[in-house]
C-alpha cells in the first residue's frame, strides 16, 4: 500500500487534523485502501502477496482462529492507479490520514465503535471490526451491548465486521459467552417473533450455546466434579457426573427450570444456578407478604447450598472465583410493591481461573461448630486431606435442622458473646474490654497513653451512630446498615470455609420481572462521566454499580455496600437529614462531620448533573441511598430520557434538591453550598467537551430498540440540547444558578414525595 502521506510507523498523533477526517467523502475514498490492507490480511496461503503485506508495515490484529471474512462480502476491486493531479494528492492525502488516525494512539475504542456505527462503507466496518482485537478485553467489554446491538439491528456488512471478534472472545472465555448469549437474546426481544427465530443474533446465541464454540486446549479434567480429580471414588460421584448442571433440572420442588437442548458441559452449570436464582425470584413474588418471602426464600436458598461448591460464579464479580457456598439466612427481599428482588451473600474462594482451576471441595455444613473452636481451627496454611476430599459429596447435611446450620437466633447470641471470649485474629482494631485488662493470666504490663484515651472518649461522645430496628415490612433495613467488614467477619466465623486463605464474601441482587436494559444504559453513561470527571480532574463523586441482563425480564445487579435508602434513614431514626448527619459523624466542628458533608457535597452535585442530563425520574426517598461516608447514591434507573411514571412527565424540575438537602451544606449562604453550584458548573463544562462520548452510547442503544426511554423521535436530539453547546462558560453559569434555584423551589418535587408517602408508604 502506497501513499502520498509519510509511512505510518513514523506518524505523529499531533499531525492528524480531525476536521479532514470526519468528512464523509474523504472516508469513501480512503475505503479503497483499507480494502486492499483487509484483503492482505486475509490472504495468508499466497506467498507474493504475504510478500507485500510484510512490505506495508501496517500491523495484523485477526487470530488465526477467527472466522475471517467473506471475500465477496466485504471486498471491492481497486480501480488501477492512474497519474495523479492535484486534486488526486489531495485526497491521496486525506485518505492517508484516515489511516494514520485509525492506527495512532487517538484511536481508542469509543471512536472505533464511533466509526463503525457510523460508516456505510463495508470495508472500513471489516477494518475496525479487525481493529477491535488490538484493545484490551476490559475496554471493548464496556461497549459489548453496543456491539451486540449493532449486530442484532444493523445490516450484514455490519454482522459480518463484528461476528469474528465476538466468536474468538466465546471461545476463550464462559463468562463472556454466557454475557453474550444473555444480550443477545435480551436484545433481539424486540423483533417481531416470526424475525426473531431466523434473525443474526438468534443463531449466534444458539451457536455459543451449543457445543461447537469450545476452547482449543481444555483440561481432560475441567469440567469433571472435585471429587472426580482424587483417587477415590464415593458413590455420590457416580450420580454427579454433571454436578449442578443436571441436578438443577426440572423436579417438583423446581418445576419452573426450562428443559433446553444438549448444552455443552461447561456452560451447563452456570447456567442451571442462574436459572434457580431467578426461579426463587419468580416464586417469591406470589407470595403476600415481606415476611413469608423471607421465610420461602431462606428454605429455598438453603436447598440450593446443597448443590455447592461447583464451577458456577458470580457474574458481577470483578475476580476469578468458584462459589463454594450461600449463608442462607443472610438473604433479605428488597422493598418493592409488585415483585421480589431479594439480596443474597455468597460465599466464594478466589482462584486464578474458574475454567482451568478446580473445583474446591465440599466441607459438610456439620463442622461449622466444631471449626469455630480455638483448638480446632485449621491454620491457613494446612490443606483439606484427601479424605475429607473424597467425603465432601458423601454427606449431605440438613440445612433445616438449627443442631445442623446457623439459626438467626445463634447469630444474634454469636455477635453478643465475641466481644467478651473470643477476639478474631483478623481484626486488626484494638477493643478495650474489662476482662484483656484485668485478666491474671496475662504477664505483660499494659501501657494505655493518655492522650488516646481522651481521643477516643471524646470520639466516643461525639456521636453515637443509629442502630436500625428489625421492622417486619422493610427485613433488608438491618441487614444493609450493618457495616460491610462487620458482616464478613461474622458471616466468615460461622462459614466451614472461612478459615481458607482466599475465601472473600460476595453480595448481589437478584431481580424477576424488571427489564435491566436501561439499568445497563444508564451504568454505561455514569462509567463514561465518571472517567471524564476523572480525566478532567473535577472532584464530582457518584457510584456507578454494574448490572447484568439476562433477559428482558431478568438480570443481576451489583448491591451499593454500606448504604441504605433516605426512606429507611427517615423511618428508622425519626430525625431530619441533618440531625441524623450529626448523630453519625459528630458535631459540625469534627473532621468526621466535615469529611461526610463534604462528601456530600460532591455526590450531590454529580447526580444532579446525572439526574439533568439523562433525565432520571422516579425520585422518591426508597431510590436515594445514603452511604456511611455522606456520599448519596441514586438507584434504580427504570425513568430516564423519554420515559417518566405512567408516562405522567410529573416531576418538571432539573433534578431533586430539597430543603434537607441544603440544610445538610450549611444553608443557602454556606460555603459548602456555593461550592455545590460550582461543581456543577465545572462538571458541566468538562461534560460537553467529551458531549459525543456519552451521546454515542446512547444513539447507538436506540437502533432498533422498544425501550420506553427511547419513546418519541427527538430523544438524542434534546439530550444533545442539554449540552449545551452553543453557551458561553458565564451563560453556563447563569444556567446552573437557574437550575438550582427551580429545583429547590420545585412544588412538583414536594407533590410527588407526598403522592409515594400515601400510596407507597415511602417517606
Amino acid at each position: 500500500i502506497k501513499g502520498n502521506g509519510p509511512p505510518l510507523d513514523l506518524c505523529e498523533d499531533a499531525a492528524v487534523d480531525l476536521d479532514l477526517v470526519i468528512d464523509p467523502e474523504v472516508a469513501l475514498k480512503a475505503c479503497h485502501e483499507v480494502l486492499q490492507k483487509v484483503k492482505l490480511l486475509k490472504v495468508e496461503e499466497e506467498p507474493e502477496i504475504l510478500e507485500k503485506y510484510e512490505m506495508c508495515d501496517l500491523p495484523r490484529h485477526i487470530p488465526c482462529d477467527t472466522e475471517p471474512h467473506p471475500p465477496q462480502q466485504t471486498m471491492r476491486r481497486c480501480p488501477h492507479p492512474r497519474q495523479p493531479n492535484n486534486d488526486q494528492s489531495s485526497a491521496a492525502a486525506k485518505q492517508s490520514l484516515l489511516l494514520r488516525l485509525f492506527e495512532s494512539k487517538l484511536f481508542d475504542v469509543s471512536m472505533a465503535i464511533s466509526y463503525l456505527y457510523k460508516s456505510k462503507e463495508p470495508g472500513v466496518q471489516a477494518y475496525i471490526g479487525n481493529r477491535l482485537f488490538s484493545f484490551s478485553d476490559d475496554e471493548v467489554d464496556f461497549h459489548l451491548p453496543q456491539l451486540l446491538n449493532m449486530y442484532v439491528h444493523m445490516d450484514e456488512d455490519m454482522g459480518d465486521a463484528i461476528r469474528p471478534y465476538v466468536v474468538h472472545r466465546c471461545r476463550r472465555s464462559i463468562a463472556f459467552s454466557l454475557q453474550t448469549a444473555w444480550l443477545l437474546g435480551a436484545y433481539s426481544s424486540d423483533m417481531h417473533i416470526s424475525t426473531q427465530r431466523h434473525s443474526r443474533g438468534t443463531k449466534l446465541r444458539k451457536l455459543i450455546l451449543s457445543d461447537e464454540l469450545k476452547p482449543h486446549v481444555v483440561p481432560a479434567d475441567a469440567y469433571l466434579s472435585p471429587s472426580k480429580r482424587t483417587h477415590q471414588r464415593s458413590k455420590s460421584d457416580a450420580t454427579h457426573c454433571t454436578s449442578l448442571g443436571t441436578s438443577l433440572k426440572r423436579t417438583a420442588s423446581n418445576p419452573k427450570v426450562e428443559c433446553g437442548y444438549d448444552e455443552p458441559l461447561r456452560l451447563t452449570p452456570q447456567r442451571e444456578f442462574i436459572k434457580s436464582l431467578m426461579g426463587i425470584g419468580k416464586r417469591l413474588a406470589t407470595l403476600p407478604t415481606k415476611e413469608q418471602k423471607t421465610q420461602r426464600l431462606i428454605s429455598e436458598l438453603s436447598l440450593l447450598n446443597h448443590k455447592l461448591p461447583d464451577r458456577v460464579w458470580l457474574p458481577t464479580a470483578a475476580f476469578d472465583h468458584h462459589v463454594v457456598r450461600v449463608p442462607h439466612t443472610q438473604a433479605v427481599v428488597l422493598n418493592s410493591k409488585d415483585k421480589a428482588p431479594y439480596i443474597i451473600y455468597v460465599e466464594v474462594l478466589e482462584c486464578e481461573s474458574f475454567e482451568a482451576s478446580g473445583v474446591p471441595a465440599r466441607i459438610p455444613e456439620t463442622r461449622i461448630r466444631s471449626a469455630r473452636s480455638a483448638d480446632n481451627l485449621l491454620p491457613e496454611s494446612v490443606a483439606i486431606t484427601a479424605e475429607q476430599r473424597a467425603g465432601s459429596f458423601s454427606t449431605v447435611p440438613n440445612y433445616d435442622n438449627d443442631d445442623e446450620a446457623w439459626a438467626v437466633d445463634d447469630i444474634g447470641e454469636l455477635q453478643v458473646e465475641l466481644p467478651e471470649g473470643h477476639t478474631s485474629s483478623s481484626d486488626n482494631i484494638s477493643q478495650f474490654s474489662v476482662d484483656s485488662i484485668t485478666s491474671t493470666e496475662s504477664k505483660e504490663p499494659v501501657f494505655i497513653a493518655a492522650g488516646d484515651i481522651r481521643r477516643r472518649l471524646s470520639e466516643n461522645l461525639a456521636h453515637t451512630p443509629t442502630t436500625f430496628r428489625r421492622d417486619p415490612e422493610d427485613p433488608s433495613a438491618v441487614a444493609l446498615k450493618e457495616p460491610w467488614e462487620e458482616k464478613v467477619r461474622r458471616i466468615r466465623e460461622g462459614s466451614p470455609y472461612g478459615h481458607l486463605p482466599n475465601w472473600r464474601l460476595l453480595s448481589v441482587i437478584v431481580k424477576c420481572g424488571d427489564d435491566l436494559r436501561q439499568e445497563l444504559l444508564a451504568f454505561q453513561v455514569l462509567s463514561q462521566l465518571q472517567s471524564i470527571w476523572e480525566q478532567e480532574r473535577v472532584p464530582l463523586w457518584i457510584k456507578p454499580y454494574k448490572i447484568l441482563v439476562m433477559s428482558s425480564d431478568s438480570g443481576m445487579i451489583e448491591p451499593v455496600l454500606n448504604a441504605v435508602s433516605l426512606h429507611q434513614v427517615r423511618k428508622q431514626s425519626q430525625l431530619s437529614l441533618l440531625d441524623y448527619f450529626l448523630q453519625e459523624h459528630g458535631s459540625y466542628t469534627t473532621e468526621a462531620f466535615l469529611t461526610a458533608q463534604r462528601n456530600f457535597v460532591q455526590s450531590c452535585a454529580g447526580y444532579s448533573l446525572i439526574c439533568y442530563l439523562l433525565q432520571v425520574k422516579d425520585r422518591h426517598n426508597g431510590n436515594i441511598l445514603l452511604d456511611s461516608e455522606g456520599h448519596i447514591i441514586h438507584i434504580d434507573f427504570g425513568f430516564i430520557l423519554s420515559s417518566s411514571p405512567r408516562n405522567l412527565g410529573f416531576e418538571t424540575s432539573a433534578f431533586k434538591l430539597t430543603s434537607e438537602f441544603v440544610d445538610v451544606m450549611g444553608g443557602l449562604d454556606g460555603d459548602m453550598f456555593n461550592y455545590y453550584k460550582m461543581l456543577m458548573l465545572q462538571g458541566l463544562i468538562a461534560a460537553r467537551k467529551h458531549m459525543e462520548k456519552v451521546v454515542q452510547i446512547v444513539e447507538i442503544m436506540q437502533q432498533g430498540s422498544h425501550l420506553p426511554c427511547f419513546h418519541g423521535s427527538s430523544t438524542i436530539r434534546s439530550l444533545k440540547e442539554r449540552f449545551h453547546m452553543s453557551l458561553t462558560e458565564e451563560h453556563l453559569q447563569v444556567l446552573v444558578e437557574q437550575m438550582v434555584d427551580g429545583s429547590m423551589r420545585s412544588i412538583t418535587t414536594k407533590l410527588y414525595d407526598g403522592f409515594q408517602y400515601f400510596t407507597n408508604g415511602i417517606m
